[in-house]
């Protein structure tokens, strides 16, 4: 977020319309009109405002567009977007070059509501992320957050177990942690294992726990995780890597709530709530007979699913700031902020790792990034930026062949709309609707 003292400009190198101007001034954004042709023309960025470039092509010629590519190359960091009108052809270098140096582009008459918001977002201007108090550890204002926040609040006061699905790096053993504390459990322990972590060999002991001589090397009486927790919870990880006979031993827990410590024929009667997590499908490992069916209705008697973080995408500049605030409280770095082309990597990158490799990346980006805002070459997303810069272009290309193809069709039929339809193989409506869309006004293209 920007200052009181600090000045949100537009340069605009062109001609705004006044109406233009005013709904920008409306929404806080000062207009200065600047000259690609002037010599010694330049942004002037002051220190502390927020200063967004805007290449107006609508009446540009060469020599402007050329000045306007250099403009770009000599202000790198500062964020441009590019305007064009229905005439514009972006199949120019020229005309190429500007647009793959900018952000987002427009179309006029602009939507001057995305515009607004456009700048916004690259102003900082990200709503404040939702932090639930009750809810420990989650955060996140999208519809897939408070959807898990609602189940989380519905479960956790219910004694029953819950299987927690999802890919790995969404924040499975988060919401076990919130469960637990949102549970009246919560003055008791919360153990989490990691199944898949655990030796072969080890693993019947390591959770249940085993007596004096049990073994080699078993020189005394073990306590395993689920005694420790005793009156709590745990939570299991992985649970799909468990082998077969911890798996009999879990599915005994669970319905008798009795457990052996290994070498002993003693049950021993325990109160401890169980949760388990999985990024695996167990129905199909069930099928398999990798995993005991009986055990995996024990344990899905209530289900969570954590979203991917691609399907949380109005979270992500959230969580990303989040990570970059708590990094700087534990470690001296200059990075305070996200520049705008990085915010718009974060937006767009799919997250393959999900929470945590953002939060990998962001600290990352926070160790080696020298100034106050974090690019995305810190982020290692610069591919993001190009393929989106490719698609842009393409998209752009789309449109004006499509605007091309029905001009030249109208002028072909001298202007009859129903021959025009038919060689085109479309319908009369679908013939006013491009030319409205491409603001071909049928009285004046003749």
């Amino acid at each position: 977020m920007t200052s009181d003292t600090s000045i949100r400009c537009v340069v605009w190198f062109g001609e705004p319309a006044a109406v233009e101007r005013t709904r920008l001034a409306q929404a806080g954004w000062h207009t200065r009109v600047a000259d690609a042709n002037a010599q010694g023309s330049g942004v002037g960025i002051r220190r502390g405002d927020v200063v967004v470039a805007m290449a107006d092509l609508r009446k540009a010629d060469d020599d402007t567009l050329a000045q306007m590519a250099r403009l770009m190359a000599d202000h790198p960091r500062l964020p441009w977007l590019a305007l064009l009108s229905a005439e514009t052809v972006v199949q120019t270098p020229e005309v190429e070059r500007v647009l793959s140096a900018s952000i987002d582009f427009f179309t006029a008459p602009i939507d001057m509501q995305r515009l607004i918001e456009t700048l916004g977002s690259l102003a900082g201007d990200a709503p404040a992320p939702i932090v639930y108090s009750d809810v420990p550890g989650i955060t996140g204002s999208s519809s897939a957050m408070m959807a898990v926040v609602a189940s989380l609040r519905k479960y956790a006061p219910v004694d029953l177990p819950v299987l927690i699905t999802g890919e790995t790096g969404t924040g499975k053993e988060v919401a076990a942690r919130a469960l637990h504390k949102l549970s009246p459990r919560r003055d008791h322990p919360f153990a989490a294992i990691n199944c898949g972590a655990l030796p072969a060999n080890l693993v019947q002991s390591e959770l249940f726990g085993h007596e004096r001589g049990s073994f080699t090397g078993a020189n005394a009486r073990r306590i395993g995780h689920f005694e420790a927790a005793a009156g709590g919870t745990v939570f299991l990880d992985e649970v799909g890597d468990l082998p077969p006979d911890a798996q009999i031993s879990l599915l005994r827990l669970l319905q008798e709530g009795t457990l052996e410590r290994v070498g002993s024929t003693q049950s021993i009667k325990l109160d401890v709530r169980v949760l388990a997590a999985t990024h695996v499908d167990l129905e199909k490992a069930v099928a398999q007979g990798r995993f005991r069916e009986d055990l995996y209705y024990r344990l899905n008697v209530l289900r969570l699913r954590m979203p991917a973080l691609r399907e949380r995408a109005d979270d992500v500049l959230q969580l990303a700031q989040l990570f970059l605030d708590a990094f700087r409280k534990q470690h001296d770095c200059h990075a305070r902020t996200f520049s705008a082309l990085a915010r718009k990597a974060l937006r767009d990158f799919t997250w393959p790792g999900n929470v945590r490799e953002l939060l990998n990346r962001v600290q990352r980006a926070a160790v080696v990034a020298e100034g106050a805002q974090i690019s995305v070459a810190d982020l290692d997303l610069q591919d993001v930026v190009s393929s989106r810069t490719a698609h842009s272009s393409l998209g752009l290309t789309r449109t004006s062949a499509e605007r091309d193809a029905v001009l030249a069709c109208l002028r072909e039929t001298r202007f009859n709309i129903s021959e025009c339809a038919r060689r085109l193989k479309v319908s009369r409506v679908t013939i006013y609707r491009l030319c409205k869309k491409h603001q071909l006004v049928l009285e004046d293209i003749h």
